[in-house]
């Protein structure tokens, strides 16, 4: 993996090159899901036995939780789309490296997991797309209600338990939101606590079912994943299993919103309707006629037509996927309007879409759309991992050619994302360019407004 400086010339010298106005057509394998393989090789740390995770895509941000993992001591054996997963050497003596957790949100998730097993950890806080304020109150709050002294300190959250024993106690939690990673987190920490905890106000999201799937394989007690309520009796010991990750429920949104775009006609396979709700509803309200069979979607794009959505907590739409979707709504008929609840800081595509001739006003988080016969190709330069697929999406609709930079962000959410557009027939090359950018010539599109700031919720 390419590091440092370097990493940053690397990927200024690559490019997506897109021929705009292109049909999509055939059959596209989904991937594992990202967020749910990345938490899953976090849980693998609560037990001294294998665990084999099966289905794990290929990206960058799995890379970067490999070597975090391999820093505390797993043995990890990587068999193309299988990890195999080996944590009885590992060692916390020294907290992680800030260069391994910088730009990987989910490295934090290992404090839970570390804490619960271990009765201390010290974790960097963690990083990832600046796409908002994600404070990491939740986590803190809930840790501290299981027993546990936290104390942060130059940029470093250090862990410990209070009870002599070295073991969290169960205990009654009502987090103020309802916070995926910090429902992860505290999950990981209660399933070694010593009796029940009951979790409030809990996430919902596939990804959060899925790792209790895993962890009561393991031997863990978990009930009433996938509710608002979720109930963990702890347990003395967890042993190793094997387990498949779920698809990537964001990967097949965002196909899905691409051939709806381009009037096409595919199918994403294997997927789980469910998961998809709330997507597939507003793709049909928009135009498109979609077909479930099994564990497969069709959809057949038509003429498109203005919707309005809301970005929520699943089983709400899902805010990974309102970039993509904002650029459908592009060339829409009449008129929409997008609404991020999410994340204060996640419209950085508005301007760049407008630039291809888009008609966008924002006011906040609020993006009113009026719809256009046409956009047109650009250079761009993506500032986060959504935004970089909807502006692929803009490039594939749009009359021209379009260069689209930034794939260090893309890299992380998306395995072969280039090549399976390829083979559903759109013309995109990777381009590997002799020389690096200077980093005037690397802010094709970018104004001082454009570079993300963080500030509270």
């Amino acid at each position: 993996m390419i590091c440092g400086s370097e990493k940053n010339s690397y990927f200024k010298s690559q490019n997506l090159k897109i021929l705009g106005q292109g049909k999509l057509n055939g059959i596209v394998e989904i991937s594992g899901a990202k967020n749910s393989a990345l938490v899953l090789m976090a849980a693998s740390l609560l037990t001294n036995e294998r665990i084999t995770l099966e289905n794990v895509p290929r990206l960058t941000d799995i890379e970067k939780m490999g070597h975090i993992l391999k820093y505390l001591g797993v043995n990890l054996v990587d068999k193309n789309n299988k990890l195999e997963i080996d944590s009885k050497n590992v060692s916390i003596t020294e907290e992680l490296p800030y260069e391994l957790v910088n730009g990987l949100r989910a490295s934090f998730f290992c404090i839970g997991a570390l804490l619960s097993k271990f009765g201390k950890a010290k974790v960097p806080l963690p990083g990832g797309c600046n796409i908002g304020s994600r404070p990491i109150d939740e986590h803190i709050n809930g840790l501290k209600a299981l027993g546990a002294e936290i104390i942060i300190k130059k940029g470093i959250v250090v862990a410990k338990i209070k009870e002599k024993k070295n073991k969290l106690h169960g205990t009654h939690i009502k987090l103020k939101c309802p916070s995926v990673g910090a429902t992860e987190t505290l999950i990981m920490a209660a399933s070694l606590a010593e009796g029940r905890t009951t979790i409030e106000n809990a996430a919902r999201e596939p990804e959060i079912q899925d790792l209790c799937q895993m962890l009561n394989k393991m031997g863990a007690r978990i009930y009433d994943s996938g509710k608002e309520k979720i109930i963990i009796d702890g347990v003395n010991k967890l042993v190793g299993c094997a387990h498949k990750v779920i698809p990537d429920r964001i990967e097949a949104g965002t196909f899905l919103i691409a051939a709806a775009a381009t009037g096409s006609s595919i199918t994403i396979s294997p997927v789980i309707p469910n998961h998809l709700e709330a997507v597939t509803n507003k793709l049909q309200e928009s135009g498109s006629k979609i077909t479930i069979k099994g564990n497969s979607i069709t959809i057949k794009g038509k003429e498109i037509r203005g919707v309005n959505i809301d970005t929520a907590p699943f089983p709400g739409f899902p805010t990974d996927l309102q970039a993509p979707f904002t650029a459908l709504m592009t060339i829409a008929n009449g008129e929409s309007k997008i609404t991020e609840t999410i994340f204060e800081n996640r419209m950085n595509h508005i301007h760049l879409l407008n630039k291809m001739g888009a008609s966008i006003k924002l006011n906040k988080n609020v993006a009113h759309i009026k719809g256009v016969k046409t956009i047109k190709g650009m250079d761009l330069v993506g500032s986060d991992l959504r935004s970089s697929a909807a502006l692929i999406i803009a490039g594939i609709i749009a009359k021209g050619n379009s260069k689209i930079y930034g794939l260090e962000h893309l890299d992380r959410g998306y395995e072969n994302f280039e090549s399976k557009l390829k083979m559903l027939g759109i013309k995109i090359t990777r381009e590997f360019n002799k020389r690096s950018f200077t980093e005037k010539e690397y802010k094709i599109t970018s104004d001082p407004e454009d570079i993300p700031k963080r500030r509270a919720a």
